[in-house]
């Protein structure tokens, strides 16, 4: 009974957790897209360090209880480097899905008048994709499906290494104690600062698929599913391929040659 009461405790915490980065990072996208002038037009930097402290709010409120992977990229490679059960893996991730359509749906209840504005003004409909990109990735300027997939790879294999090193217990330089949470959220923001335009730096299957299935659900239907150029699984296939391949880079190329502290001697008793 004590065991299933902590499980669903852990799966409501992951669906939690998703959804405070959902609703704190759809948010700033829909601040960046529906205003004109938005206040982030010239101030992208801004857009990416509030993505970053909806992961550091989301870990500081959610990590006591399921140490808030909040990203089945990140649930995938502990179970495979670090013993986390794939019993659990299923199951937490569609809890995170669960809370990508929440806060989606937390965006649209407070954005729904803006939204349906500014589609309006310029001239558009939900099933052409008007104002999507508050909630679901599409590609940039001069970027295939194909191309999204090598970069979702490479981004989510970053995160995932810079995860496993500030996270791993025999790193001594990693940032100790509660801190690690917030260089978490700074390595996100990092990453948006420096690929985002490319395909709005998804990284993260939950955060990207749960908005999308809401927004299918209220209207912009095939502009979510299956989108334009067959878009909506690179954000999923691919983050889970990078973080495979960025945890096991780190485990196999950086954790093997950590020095282990040498545990005391203690002196033979008079």
């Amino acid at each position: 009974m004590l065991k299933n009461r902590q499980f669903l405790g852990e799966l409501i915490s992951e669906c939690i957790a998703v959804m405070i980065i959902v609703l704190i990072g759809d948010s700033v996208a829909a601040m960046y897209t529906l205003y004109d002038p938005s206040p982030y037009k010239f101030s992208y930097w801004g857009v990416c360090i509030v993505w970053g402290l909806g992961v550091t709010i989301a870990i500081y409120i959610t990590g006591s209880v399921s140490g808030t992977h909040a990203n089945p990229a990140v649930s995938v490679a502990l179970a495979l480097y670090r013993g986390f059960s794939w019993r659990k893996v299923p199951a937490y991730c569609a809890a995170q899905v669960v809370g990508g359509m929440i806060g989606a749906a937390l965006v649209y209840a407070l954005y729904q008048p803006v939204i349906d504005h500014y589609n309006l003004v310029q001239g558009l409909s939900r099933p052409d994709g008007g104002a999507a990109g508050v909630f679901f990735t599409h590609p940039g300027e001069n970027i295939t499906p194909l191309h999204a997939l090598l970069d979702e790879t490479i981004l989510t294999a970053l995160l995932l290494f810079g995860i496993f090193a500030i996270t791993c217990e025999y790193n001594t330089v990693a940032p100790q104690a509660n801190s690690s949470a917030l260089i978490i959220g700074l390595l996100v923001a990092s990453i948006g600062a420096c690929a985002g335009y490319l395909e709005a730096w998804a990284i993260n299957p939950a955060r990207d698929f749960g908005p999308r299935v809401f927004c299918y659900l209220m209207g912009w239907g095939h502009a979510a599913f299956p989108s334009p150029g067959g878009f909506w699984w690179v954000p999923v296939v691919g983050p889970l391929c990078g973080g495979i391949i960025g945890a096991g880079g780190y485990q196999f190329l950086i954790r093997p040659f950590i020095p282990r502290a040498t545990p005391l001697v203690q002196p033979p008793a008079p």
